[in-house]
């Protein structure tokens, strides 16, 4: 990873944290081109089309600023099983056994391509949640994500619209350290 884009995806990161500290669930995506810009959805969460119509506006803004590189981020709540991913919106319950809070993100830049990964927290006895910047994870594995993974029509808007500087600089990196495919699905 871009060691600009590393910067960015730490200061979303801690955003995040200070959002969730604050029993807020917003997606929050950090888009660096001409300038910088910060974009949030406490809707986000909500629904499929809702995530779906605030990661097209983030599109549209990346286009104006010719972004370089961006960072999305939403908290979720995931189910790891051997063969696929389940994920919710997060939510001031208990977690069901097996289940994980995370702060989900995909980063992008020219340079480097794409990457994917998560930020787990826990929560201490009173509620209040618990992060560890240690525990941030690449996902390095051959990752297919579908539509409703965080980031992900925000990425596609900018590779498939015409916008040809992004489209042609998005270079093929893949490392194989397993062949499993990762597919995030949506549960409630």
């Amino acid at each position: 990873m871009h060691e600009a884009t590393d910067r960015l995806l730490r200061e979303v990161t801690r955003r995040t944290e200070r959002a969730i500290h604050d029993r807020d669930c917003p997606a929050i995506t950090a888009l660096q081109g001409d300038r910088k810009l910060l974009l949030s959805d406490y809707d986000y969460l909500r629904d499929e089309p809702t995530a779906e119509a605030f990661e097209h506006r983030a599109a549209a803004r990346a286009r104006e600023i010719y972004t370089v590189r961006f960072v999305f981020a939403v908290p979720q709540v995931w189910l790891f099983t051997d063969e696929t991913i389940y994920g919710r919106a997060v939510a001031n319950l208990p977690l069901h056994e097996g289940e994980q809070e995370l702060v989900v993100w995909t980063a992008f830049d020219l340079e480097e391509g794409v990457d994917y990964g998560y930020l787990p927290y826990a929560r201490r006895p009173g509620g209040e949640p618990a992060f560890d910047e240690e525990d941030q994870m690449v996902i390095t594995i051959p990752t297919r994500p579908k539509g409703n993974y965080p980031g992900f029509h925000l990425l596609q808007d900018l590779m498939q619209d015409g916008w040809r500087p992004l489209r042609d600089a998005i270079p093929v990196r893949v490392e194989l350290r397993s062949l499993m495919v990762v597919e995030v699905v949506q549960y409630r």
